[in-house]
């Protein structure tokens, strides 16, 4: 089975003035980094993390990958959280999808719909 056709687009919504949205669209695998609203930084959160994902390690089996992925842009964020304390407390939601064949391996932090 073939995957077909894939976009990638983000849209700020009704209510917010501000996209803090962030995505990888590189096939097979697709993310999306949603900086926290009304929290400090959070677009340079998603995009700390979306970049995480893109140099990420794809090594081991898919449960492995996704979860190093994930790992990863979360060390990205919090390590600049902790080194400039003028984005201390950002952060970021994500939801990341491996596709590999017939398989989709997901994962998810945070609250995003």
């Amino acid at each position: 089975m073939s995957l077909g056709k894939s976009v990638g687009r983000s849209d700020t919504g009704r209510k917010r003035r501000h996209n803090e949205d962030s995505y990888v669209h590189r096939p097979p695998l697709f993310a999306v980094a949603d900086g926290m609203g009304g929290a400090l930084a959070g677009e340079l959160a998603s995009r700390l993390a979306v970049e995480a994902v893109e140099q990420g390690d794809l090594d081991g089996d898919r449960v492995e990958r996704v979860t190093n992925l994930v790992q990863a842009a979360n060390q990205s964020v919090y390590e600049r959280s902790r080194a400039d304390s003028s984005v201390s407390g950002m952060g970021t939601t994500m939801t990341l999808a491996l596709v590999e064949g017939l398989t989709v391996t997901i994962g998810h932090v945070g609250d995003s719909r």
